[in-house]
């Protein structure tokens, strides 16, 4: 049985910077809250080409986009992501409220390296970020 008089603590210990892509303000406040601790840094896009500005300045470890969001969806921005050498190995998650076959199949085909679904266990996706960003770690130093 698990104890539930253990004291809290961070998953995401390791300095990590985040970028968080949703044309939703709640779920782009939300990622902020939740995701944030003293080592992780939670930036915050409205959009594909907002996050693109962005990255071509900034190095981010780990991207976790929407996939309903206009202009560019989500799946479009995965492959625009890994058309870029730069970007090619970034671990990128996708948190959608969509759970279909064809959506979860296009996310993975595009390049995700990880999907979930809202309503979003911030604990759960905070486990997935911290394998994701360890494993791109990992592979980066095997280089």
């Amino acid at each position: 049985m698990i104890s539930r008089d253990s004291q809290y603590k961070y998953v995401l210990r390791d300095s990590i910077r985040l970028l968080v892509v949703d044309d939703d303000p709640v779920q782009r406040e939300f990622a902020g809250v939740y995701l944030s601790t003293p080592d992780v840094d939670v930036v915050l896009a409205h959009s594909a080409g907002h996050a693109m500005e962005f990255l071509a300045g900034h190095k981010i470890d780990v991207v976790l986009t929407d996939c309903d969001m206009p202009e560019i969806d989500g799946v479009a921005f995965i492959r625009m992501l890994r058309a870029h050498s730069e970007h090619s190995e970034l671990p990128v998650i996708m948190v959608t409220s969509f759970e279909d076959i064809e959506t979860i199949d296009a996310a993975y085909e595009a390049g995700a390296t990880a999907f979930t679904v809202k309503p979003v266990n911030w604990r759960l996706l905070s486990y997935q970020i911290d394998r994701a960003v360890r494993t791109a770690r990992a592979r980066k130093e095997a280089a």
